[in-house]
Formats: structure tokens, sequence, C-alpha cells
């Protein structure tokens, strides 16, 4: 089938919430793709999923293994694939238990009723249930998400919200102080906000909230759907902070292409979870475990040095091209800033047009490339960025 059919079959028959470029994909390798003819070097990993790039054998083989041996059971039962890749995120993050969703959104989810129902459970109170959330986050699109989601924009036509949500800006630790009171559960917040315009948080800030929440026994909520699994150079963003929180939440580059969501829980909470108060009828599903096992087995520490050391040659690129004021984010989480001339959703287009998938965060251009990402594939995509930002 041609671009111009599938367009048309699209808007017949597929609800119209996506604004797609003018792309059609067919096949991959690597950070490489194609479709209609054409063939794109891919910086978005599928907003930060295809951590692996597309179609990586060992990844593929595991996935259509067990898709030949067994493909789903529900949780009422016990599969290889889903202990095993629980064993290996606690043991890699230090965390102490996993429950496994579908997607970023579902993990939040999970976060925010673990962090109540641990309250709950602890302090035999109804009105100890607030959770205090950063301006300009972004932590999903179901109405629990969205209402602890802190960007006006995401907000229009879906009131009402679900209550139970405090905002403060972030990186003011006072107001969050002041916020903090006997009512508040549980702090969430991106460490690295991703959808807000690849803004990092400051260390001097990250110290002052997790000794604030140490003292007030209010749980600290990390969600790394973003900046986890090796994204940053390390596997969590956590670790570049050197804080341990009480619950991680993860999704995207887990599962290497498959949808997953995780919410790991630490020592506080490892328990609060008994039969019957959460479920999810696909989380743990044995094909996505298996891929998501290749993901972990592939993450070496080895491999996360060669990470940094790709984000290292990207951001001293970036800095060199026409046009660019700065560049945010942490390893290959990257947040291109231009002068007033230039519209990231322009650069967009234009490098689509000359084969280089990107995305944009606010008015930054927003590159995610998959973790396997080669130094020569680096030049190219620098080299076709400075091909269109050198006509603007």
């Amino acid at each position: 089938m041609q671009l111009e059919e599938i367009k048309q079959l699209d808007k017949k028959y597929i609800s119209q919430s996506y604004g797609r470029s003018d792309v059609l994909l067919e096949e991959g390798k690597g950070c490489c793709v194609s479709g209609g003819g054409k063939s794109y070097l891919d910086m978005s990993s599928g907003i930060g999923v295809n951590c692996l790039g597309f179609c990586g054998e060992k990844w593929a083989d595991a996935v259509s293994a067990q898709a030949h041996k067994l493909q789903h059971t529900s949780n009422l039962f016990y599969t290889q694939p889903c202990v095993l890749l629980a064993q290996k995120l606690c043991e890699r993050t230090g965390m102490n238990k996993a429950f496994f969703g579908n997607s970023g959104a579902e993990a939040n989810e999970g976060a925010i009723k673990a962090a109540r129902k641990y309250s709950f459970d602890k302090y035999n109170r109804t009105d100890r249930y607030n959770i205090i959330s950063l301006q300009n986050s972004f932590h999903g699109r179901t109405i629990a998400t969205l209402s602890a989601t802190g960007q006006d924009v995401f907000h229009k036509n879906f009131f009402p919200f679900v209550e139970g949500f405090k905002f403060v800006e972030a990186g003011d630790f006072e107001a969050l102080k002041n916020a903090a009171d006997d009512t508040v559960c549980a702090v969430i917040m991106e460490l690295i906000q991703g959808e807000g315009g690849v803004i990092a948080q400051n260390q001097q800030y990250v110290d002052s909230v997790v000794k604030l929440c140490a003292e007030k026994d209010i749980l600290l909520i990390i969600d790394e759907v973003q900046t986890g699994v090796g994204r940053t150079g390390k596997f969590l963003c956590c670790e570049h902070y050197g804080i341990t929180p009480d619950i991680v939440t993860l999704a995207k580059g887990v599962g290497g292409g498959l949808p997953i969501g995780v919410v790991l829980l630490g020592d506080k909470v490892q328990n609060t979870f008994t039969p019957g108060d959460h479920a999810s009828t696909f989380g743990g599903n044995p094909v996505v475990c298996a891929g998501a096992n290749v993901v972990m087995d592939t993450l070496t520490d080895g491999f996360l040095s060669g990470v940094k050391a790709k984000s290292d040659k990207l951001r001293a690129g970036l800095m060199k091209l026409p046009h660019v004021t700065g560049v945010s984010g942490l390893g290959l989480m990257v947040g291109v800033e231009f002068d007033d001339k230039i519209a990231a959703k322009q650069v967009l287009a234009a490098a689509a047009d000359k084969g280089l998938i990107c995305l944009t965060a606010k008015t930054k251009l927003r590159l995610l490339p998959p973790l396997v990402i080669t130094d020569e594939e680096i030049d190219k995509a620098l080299s076709i960025l400075k091909s269109v930002l050198e006509v603007m």
C-alpha cells in the first residue's frame, strides 16, 4: 500500500488523536528504518522505546521463541520470563519488588496506589492521601496520571480530575516544604522533565527533597519512564543523583519495543500490595518479558560506558551547529535549544525530509536515539541537522 492510501484509511478508521508526520515506516534494523521508498536515521527510538534499535537479532529471536512457546497466561499462574525480569530489575536497582503493567501511565497509577495504601495501612487515616507533584511535569494521560501532571496544556477538556494532588514549582524547595503538611503521603517527580523540555533537576534541590521525605515519612516516587533503562548513561537516572527512592516507575525502554510498565518498590512499600489490591491482565506477559530480559542482559556497565561516550560526542557536535544556543538533559536524552529565529517544529519537518527522524519537547528539538547508535550515525545525524540549520 502507498502512503496516500494508508493516510486515507487512517483518517477513516483511526481516532484522529495524533498529529502524525507525513512519513510511512515499514521495516527497520538498528538505527535505520524505511518505508514508502525512503530511508531514515532514527533519533527518536519510538519516543525512547527502541533502546536497542529496530529488530535486534537477539531480542527478536527471544520474542519469537517465546511467542511459539507460550504467549499469555494471566497472573494467576507462574511464568519464568516474568520472574527472571523482576529479579534482574531488583538486583540492578537495589529495589525489592516489581509490579508489572503495560505502560508508563499504568506504572505511575500503580505508584500512586502503592503510596496511598502504604499511608493508610500505617497511619489508618483517610485524609493522608495528597501527593505533591511539580509544575511542568508529565506522568501520563489516564485521568489519575493527568491529575498528577503539572501542565495545563494536557488538562483542557478533561475536567473533573482526581483529587489529591498539590503542585509546586520545580526547584523551589521552600514551596515544596510548605506544601508537605500532614495530609501528604508522597512526592512524585521526574529527575529530568522530558515532555517539559528536557530539563534536569538541581542536585541540591533533589537532596533537600530526599531529606524532607525521610524526616516526614513521605514516600519519594521517581518517574523514570523516559529517563530509565540506560537512557542517561546509567541504568537509572537516580544513580546520577546518588539517591534510592521508595518507588521507581519504568516503561518505554524496558521492553525494547513491546509494551511494558514497571513499579519498583523499595523497603518501605515492598509488601504494601496484597492479593486483590492491584492487578493487570497483561502485566508480566511472557513474550514482552522475554524481550525485556534481552534488554537487561545487554545493558552491562561496559555498554553504558559506551552510551556516555556517544552522548559526549553528540552533545559536542550539536553545540557547533548554527543557531544552537544550548543542549540540555543527560546521556542520550537530549534537548536542543535554538535562537529566536528557529522553531523546533520547523527543524523537525526539514530533518525528516532529509531522512532524519527527531522529536520536539516544548521549544526544543528532542533527541532520544537508540542506545546502540554508532559514531558514524551520530556524524550523519549532525551533518543532516547542519544542512537544515544552515539555510534557516
